[in-house]
């Protein structure tokens, strides 16, 4: 099994999904899409920016290297009356499937920076984008004092380093290491822009319920807790979730979650 597939078909992301739809369109209203726009969406889950992207009237192919996820995204497609958005399987370092120069705009949040291999990620992105197209990446950022960010370091404590020779996601949130894939991709620095964006998890539930969600559904934090529960450490990596989770809400009522989470917005024009 591959481990990056079997890291994102373990639980459940739908359930993390349901409470990013709301800054999922919001990112996409920014995109510009118009009806004719062919867009792939990379590394999709079941459809967050996807959906909305076809509703804006695009034509819109979402891949996702989780079999569960792209079932749950034909399912959401289907049931909103979407025939211009489909999800099929894929993995963003060698995206075989489809052909050179495919689509207009190619937009991958949360997704592709994920997938091992960042130099093949790029070179495929860049690949199947057309020449005058854009890519437009949403990545989390290492250290940042936010959400998702510290998630993944509270979980990688708990854990096993890495393999050797193993490439943290992370660093798709660093600007040189953006540019110099993208770079060794075949496109001009100057062509590659950067900006600092919010995407805001909003939840009907506590900020200590929606840790029970990661801990159950969140592929990351779900490995963290099963080393965690070995070493008799998983009462401690619960609370500091719980601390960190109640610390960041912006929620006026203690039964609601709205709990903001920084990345970096990259575009590349083709």
């Amino acid at each position: 099994m591959n481990p990056n597939k079997a890291l994102w078909e373990k639980g459940d992301f739908t359930r993390i999904a349901v409470n990013m739809r709301e800054s999922g369109a919001a990112l996409v209203a920014k995109l510009g899409i118009a009806k004719g726009l062919n867009v792939l969406d990379l590394g999709c889950g079941d459809g967050t920016t996807a959906i909305p992207a076809a509703k804006l009237g695009a034509t819109v192919l979402g891949v996702d290297i989780a079999s569960n996820l792209v079932k749950a995204g034909n399912s959401r497609a289907k049931a909103e009356g979407l025939t211009n958005c489909t999800f099929q399987e894929g993995d963003a370092t060698d995206l075989h499937d489809l052909k050179d120069q495919s689509f207009d705009l190619l937009i991958t949040f949360f997704g592709a920076m994920f997938a091992p291999k960042p130099m093949d990620v790029a070179k495929e992105m860049v690949r199947v984008t057309k020449p005058g197209g854009r890519i437009v990446m949403g990545n989390w950022i290492p250290g940042d004092p936010t959400l998702v960010a510290q998630v993944l370091k509270v979980s990688s404590a708990y854990t096993p380093p890495p393999p050797e020779g193993f490439v943290s996601p992370m660093l798709w949130g660093i600007e040189q290491h953006v540019t110099e894939r993208f770079v060794n991709a075949g496109v001009a620095a100057e062509n590659i822009s950067f900006a600092k964006e919010t995407f805001t998890f909003n939840a009907p539930y506590s900020p200590t319920e929606l840790v029970s969600i990661f801990r159950n559904y969140y592929g990351p934090t779900m490995n963290a807790f099963d080393v965690a529960e070995k070493n008799g450490k998983a009462m401690e990596l619960q609370q500091e979730l719980e601390v960190l989770f109640n610390s960041q809400n912006k929620s006026i009522t203690a039964d609601t979650s709205s709990i903001p989470a920084t990345f970096l917005w990259v575009t590349v024009k083709r």
